[in-house]
């Protein structure tokens, strides 16, 4: 089993370092909701399909992060509190090459 590091600055401003499994087939969204940095109901709320804007992050280091989707677009487009550097948790998959990434959850919406 291979685990990565991740830090995750949470809605209060507080940094979590956690590993999160590579060979689980997790997103970033996941692994928020696993380790309960967010509360529950205000993250992933329509299950990592992209269709919503609940899991929104700001990735603060310098990772080459696959391309964002059409859907993915279309989502931040009508997000509130985005920024250059937004992407959707749901849509970051855990892998290897993620090791000591560092993202910032952006605020809840609503």
């Amino acid at each position: 089993m291979s685990d990565i590091k991740l830090k995750i600055v949470d809605r209060d401003g507080k940094l979590h370092e956690v590993d999160a499994p590579t060979d689980m087939n997790m997103n970033l969204m996941e692994v928020v909701r696993s380790y309960e940095l967010a509360p529950e109901g205000t993250i992933g709320i329509c299950g990592g399909m992209a269709m919503c804007a609940s899991c929104q992050c700001y990735v603060k280091s310098d990772h080459q992060l696959p391309e964002k989707t059409d859907d993915e677009e279309a989502m931040l487009a009508e997000a509130f509190f985005v920024k250059d550097n937004s992407r959707l948790g749901c849509q970051i998959h855990i892998t290897d090459d993620l090791d000591g990434l560092e993202v910032e959850l952006a605020p809840e919406e609503g």
